[in-house]
Formats: C-alpha cells, sequence, structure tokens
C-alpha cells in the first residue's frame, strides 16, 4: 500500500510538472505573439514573472483535486488513471490555446458571457469575426500533437524527489485555505489590455463561470424586511427618486425630470422629428478633440462643436445588446440583459412606444440581422412601426465584404443610403421617431473600400503628427481605423443628402456609439463604456460641451421631458426610468449612481459620484474619465451598498415582479392609441 502510494503520487507529479512546463510555454508564446501584433508590456521581465505567477496559481489550485480523483484511481488501475490525467492535461491546454486565441483577436479574456448567447449568435460572431482561419486551425493541430508527445514521452524522465511528491498537496491545500492569489495578485500594469494579458485565460474562464452558475447572491430576498427600494438613498449624488410601487414594482417612481434641453432650442412650429444614429464601437479614445488614442472622427468632431456634446459620457453595455433597452428606454438589465429575456420581457414604456403613443412614426434601421440578441423582439413588444434589417435590402446594395461565408450585413453608406430612399422628405409629414444602428465598426473590420481606407489612415496619422515609432504601432490595427475612418466619411455623406430634404430643419439628430470599440486595447475598466453623445439639429440656438457624466440611461428621460414641456405630449406622472436626465453642467461632476454592464453575464461595474467600482475595486473618475485606484474604505462599502441594493431590484426582473402597473401600461399603450 505504502509502495503503490509512493508511486502514484511520483507519477502523478511528473504528468503535473509538464502541464505547468506547457503553461509557462504558451504564456511565452501568448506575450510574444500579443507584442508582435498589440504591444509588449512596459517592463517585460516584471510582467512575465507576475504572469507566470498567474499561472503557477492556477496550476497550484488544480493539484490536490485532481490528486484526490489520481490517488485512488491508481490503487484500481495504474494506467487508467495515468491516462485519464494525461487527457485532463490535454483538454486543459486546448481550452488554455483557445482563450489565448480569442483573446488575442478580442482583447477582452472570455468569461461567463459565453452563456449568455444562443447558438445561432456565437455561430454567426465567430464566424464573421474572421478568428477561424486556416493556419489557426493547423497551428492548433500541431500544439496538440507536440502536446500529445510532450505527455507520452516527458514524464518518464522528469525524476521527482518523494518529499516534493508528498509537499506540493499539502502546499496546494495550505494556498487554498489563505486565498493565496488575493494576497498575491493586485498587480495593477500600465493599461487594461496588459492587465487583462496577465491573467490566466483558463482560470479566468473557469471563475467567471462558477459565479455566473453559483452567484453569491442568488439568495437575495428582495422582498425581505431590510430591502432597501431606492439604491441611491446612500449616495453623495444629487438626483434620487421617489419611488412608488413598493417590492411589487421596485422600480416605479415619480417621471418628475427637469427638463434641461429647451433652452438650447428654437421652437419649431410642429413636433421635431427624432433621428437617433448609434454607431457600433464608437468610442471617446479615438473620437473628437482630446481623444486620447488620436481624433479619426473629423466630421463627427465637427458635430460636437455644432452641436450640443457630452464628452465624458457612458454607454450602459460594453456589448450591443445593452444599447437599444438602455438609450430607448432606460431600462434595468434583468439577468443576462434585458434583451435575453425574449417574450418574457416585462411590459414597459418607451421613448419608442410613448411616442408612437403621441402620433410618431416609428422604424427601425440595422445594416445587420435583427434577431440578433432578440433586438427584434424587443422593437415587436414597442410596436415600432417599421423594422428594417438585412432581410429588407435589395439587390442593388452590397454587402460587407464575407469572411468564412459569414457577413454582417451592409455597410453604413448603404445603410445610409436605403435610409433616405425609404423615409418620406416631406417637411409635412406626421413626426417621426427613426433609430439607425450601424455595424461596418465591427470585427472583423472589413469593408469594400480596404485599400482607400488604408490609405486613408496613413494620411490621417500624418496629419496627427504621429512619428514614424507610433505609426508602426498604430499599423496593428489599420483595419480597425479604417472602418472608423470611413463611418466618419459615410456619416459626412449621410448629413449631406439630409441637408437637401425638406424635413431637415425639423429634424434633432442624436449621435452616440453603443459601447467603445474593445479590439483597440483599452486604457482603463471604464474606457469600455466611454461614448460620445451628441445633439445636433438646424433648430439649435447655440453649441455647447458639457464635462459632467451621463450615460444612455439619461436620453429618454431628457427627450420625454424636452418634448412634454415644448410640444405638450401626452406622458405618465410616473414611469420606471433608471435614469433622471441629461446633466448639462459645464464643469467635470457626477450626479448619477448607474450601474454598467459589461456582458450579458458579468455585472460588476457602478459608478456613484467620482467613483467606479468595479469588482472588488474601487476607482476615483476624474474628467476626460481617466481613473486612478481609490484606497477608501468608507466609499468602498457605501458604493458596494448601493450596488448590491440596486442588484437585488434588477434580480427581481426574472421572477414576478412588474415595471409599471398595467393600468399605466394600458393608458399608455400605441396600439390602444
Amino acid at each position: 500500500m505504502i509502495n503503490r502510494f509512493k508511486s502514484a503520487s511520483q507519477v502523478f507529479l511528473q504528468i503535473a510538472i509538464v502541464w505547468l512546463i506547457a503553461l509557462i510555454v504558451i504564456r511565452a508564446v501568448e506575450v510574444l505573439v500579443n507584442g508582435l501584433i498589440h504591444q509588449f508590456p512596459a517592463n517585460l521581465c516584471s510582467f512575465m514573472l507576475w504572469s507566470w505567477l498567474a499561472d503557477i496559481s492556477f496550476w497550484l489550485k488544480w493539484i490536490i483535486f485532481e490528486l484526490i480523483l489520481f490517488i485512488p484511481l491508481f490503487f484500481v488501475n495504474p494506467r487508467l488513471a495515468t491516462v485519464s490525467f494525461k487527457v485532463f492535461v490535454a483538454i486543459i491546454i486546448f481550452i488554455q490555446l483557445a482563450l489565448c486565441t480569442y483573446f488575442t483577436t478580442a482583447l477582452v479574456p472570455l468569461g461567463a458571457d459565453f452563456y449568455g448567447y444562443s447558438f445561432a449568435d456565437i455561430k454567426q460572431t465567430v464566424g464573421a469575426s474572421g478568428t477561424i482561419k486556416l493556419p489557426i486551425m493547423l497551428s492548433f493541430a500541431g500544439m496538440i500533437i507536440v502536446l500529445v508527445i510532450a505527455l507520452n514521452q516527458l514524464p518518464k524522465h522528469i525524476k521527482v524527489p518523494l518529499w516534493l511528491a508528498w509537499s506540493l498537496p499539502i502546499l496546494s491545500v495550505f494556498y487554498l485555505m489563505i486565498n493565496g492569489e488575493e494576497h498575491l495578485f493586485k498587480k495593477n500594469f500600465e493599461n487594461l489590455f496588459v492587465n487583462n494579458l496577465a491573467l490566466n485565460k483558463v482560470d479566468y474562464f473557469f471563475i467567471s463561470s462558477y459565479i455566473h452558475f453559483y452567484p453569491t447572491d442568488e439568495d437575495l430576498d428582495i422582498y425581505a424586511d431590510s430591502y432597501i427600494g431606492d439604491y441611491g438613498n446612500d449616495s453623495t449624488a444629487s438626483n434620487t427618486f421617489t419611488y412608488l410601487g413598493g417590492s411589487e414594482y421596485p422600480f416605479y417612481r415619480k417621471a418628475n425630470d427637469t427638463d434641461v434641453l429647451t433652452p438650447f432650442f428654437n421652437k419649431a412650429k410642429n413636433k421635431p422629428n427624432l433621428v437617433v444614429i448609434i454607431i457600433e464601437g464608437l468610442g471617446r479614445a479615438f473620437t473628437n478633440e482630446g481623444a486620447y488614442l488620436g481624433n479619426f472622427t473629423p466630421f463627427i468632431d465637427s458635430l460636437s462643436n455644432k452641436g450640443l456634446y457630452w464628452r465624458n459620457f457612458l454607454s450602459a453595455g460594453g456589448r450591443t445588446f445593452a444599447v437599444l433597452p438602455s438609450l430607448m428606454g432606460s431600462l434595468p438589465f434583468g439577468k443576462n440583459g434585458f434583451l435575453e429575456l425574449g417574450q418574457q420581457m416585462p411590459d414597459h414604456l418607451s421613448l419608442y412606444s410613448l411616442l408612437k403613443f403621441n402620433g410618431y412614426k416609428t422604424s427601425f434601421y440595422y445594416g445587420g440581422d435583427a434577431t440578433f440578441d432578440n433586438m427584434n423582439l424587443f422593437l415587436q413588444k414597442n410596436s415600432v412601426d417599421e423594422i428594417r434589417d438585412l432581410k429588407s435590402f435589395s439587390a442593388n446594395y452590397s454587402k460587407l465584404p464575407e469572411e468564412n461565408g459569414f457577413s454582417w450585413g451592409y455597410g453604413d453608406q448603404e445603410l445610409y443610403q436605403y435610409y433616405l430612399a425609404n423615409t418620406s422628405s416631406k417637411a409635412t409629414k406626421p413626426p417621426e421617431l427613426n433609430v439607425i444602428l450601424t455595424v461596418t465598426t465591427h470585427n472583423p473590420f472589413l469593408i469594400n473600400e480596404q485599400e482607400r481606407y488604408n490609405l486613408k489612415f496613413e494620411q490621417r496619422m500624418a496629419d496627427l503628427g504621429f512619428d514614424e515609432t507610433k505609426k508602426d504601432s498604430y499599423r496593428n490595427y489599420k483595419h480597425q481605423y479604417g472602418t472608423i475612418l470611413y463611418a466618419d466619411d459615410a456619416l459626412r455623406h449621410f448629413f449631406n443628402n439630409y441637408k437637401k430634404r425638406e424635413d431637415y430643419n425639423s429634424t434633432i439628430f442624436i449621435i452616440t456609439g453603443d459601447h467603445r470599440m474593445p479590439e483597440i486595447p483599452m486604457s482603463n475598466k471604464i474606457d469600455r463604456y466611454h461614448v460620445p453623445l451628441i445633439i445636433y439639429s438646424p433648430l439649435l440656438k447655440r453649441s455647447a460641451q458639457f464635462a459632467s457624466i451621463s450615460t444612455h440611461f439619461d436620453v429618454t428621460p431628457s427627450l420625454l421631458a424636452y418634448l412634454h414641456s415644448g410640444y405638450g405630449l401626452n406622458l405618465p406622472d410616473a414611469a420606471s426610468w433608471l435614469g433622471s436626465g441629461l446633466d448639462t453642467a459645464r464643469s467635470f461632476r457626477n450626479v448619477h449612481s448607474y450601474p454598467l454592464v459589461q456582458t450579458k453575464t458579468e455585472m460588476i461595474d457602478f459608478i456613484q459620484g467620482q467613483y467606479h467600482l468595479n469588482g472588488t475595486s474601487l476607482y476615483q473618475i476624474g474628467d476626460n474619465m481617466q481613473e486612478e485606484l481609490a484606497r477608501d474604505e468608507v466609499n468602498y462599502n457605501r458604493i458596494k451598498n448601493a450596488f448590491e441594493n440596486f442588484k437585488r431590484k434588477n434580480a427581481s426582473l426574472d421572477s414576478k415582479t412588474r415595471l409599471l402597473p398595467p393600468s399605466v401600461i394600458q393608458k399608455y399603450s400605441p396600439i390602444k392609441k
């Protein structure tokens, strides 16, 4: 028995050491590939030590669990135990390679967001992204062959002292007991990309998956006596709400939002048209004056100088799934995003439904497939008159280039042309709310005029005064920047054509991004949400720029308050908006308390006042959305409590809780109207 135990321990450790060697080699290759494609960490030697520590941490945590399974099986059948452990290691290494490849393409580690998408959504995203290429598949096959050979040949050549074979499991248990990685990995590198690069991708995926399936707050009782209805009650921010619905309607509040837009506008003879333009991936990092990556959107910059411009504006989500509910309905997220509720989306009111109730014609134009993320179900729920997507385009329009047989649909130029051709330009028509969502600035960043925009990219870098070293670094993302320049040009042509229409002078344009493009490395945690907001119209009296923070949640309350004040819209006295309206302060401040959701399964961000809570880390926000780690237990606990209060309310959307009383829904239903 003792000899068998000794033998089992030594065989186990021999295979485990090969696993550790594989992790170390894969890490070196991962850093090399990302360095060549993107950027190397500033202090490479220090970074490698920290990243190898992350790999050793992951390896060490698993040792004891694998040994507990291995030893009994080895006593029964040594060969079966050995082969089983080798297969397990091979599978883990294969997953490691796949996740590292994903990160190199997406520049964000894959976590529990994997579970938030249907198979059809995953198939379309992966296919269109261009991540599955023959060289990658061959490289995978080659790595697996090398791994199989290594697992078969190397263990027998590794001499393991018995004391090490017995002490390693003890170390593994001790490491887990003291939560070793919590003490080791508080390292912050120069930017978010490098921080993410340092992660062990399998460890991150497994931890995210565990939290997804076993959330720590799943047993929260929103109907308990201790439940706090207003997550903003403890805030230093000035905007708090008067809630009316108790636990049955936890988001139902008085709709006493201030009209801050009327002072900037001349009044039109009739209700103005609204055109909401949501540009895929449009981040502040490369948009408008002061963009830290440089201004690659000269036309959008010109609009911001002529309109109302919020330069410290945030999206509510890190992916497209969040934009329609937050921008058009100021709605909470639910467990995996409001759209993911599908047919079970709670009855609600939105900018769409309330404007239609007040006589507006409504539409949605999208260059892709509106069934993606259940956008079509949301639009149908809001009784949108026309839903136009890639299935509506005629053969006269050219699709974006295919990648692996997939194409997201139609480019911005084609989408805008299609919109102009299918909407009335008459000044005497009924008012309209039209929403346009673009798709060109999305992975794989391919356009039909690729070479032309490659040249424009080179010229733009020269115009911005980049030196050759900086140009070489930016060329790693030439396709991304090319599509940004293309999107800016497409918008210029759109406005040039719109000015020829009769309805131009009575139209208000709202321009924003759904989130910041993640495929160009990000500087900090909040960068993913930092997008511009521009309101432009011939009706404007004057232009203005605002440094105060607002979000997508604030757009619908402000637009409705403006239309109610100036044009007598019939609106309910109470609503379920998360947002309190746009802040038009010229100086930097934040009077809001809002959650932000990066993926369908990851809601770890919350802003309140000058602070941003990200998981267990608190950051202080400065102008231009710069962040510094804040070591402030008092504010950390206060904001964490406010976030937990919101999450309690948000969790209720998966149960019997409703957003609004049926009487309000029925009274303002556009179908009834």
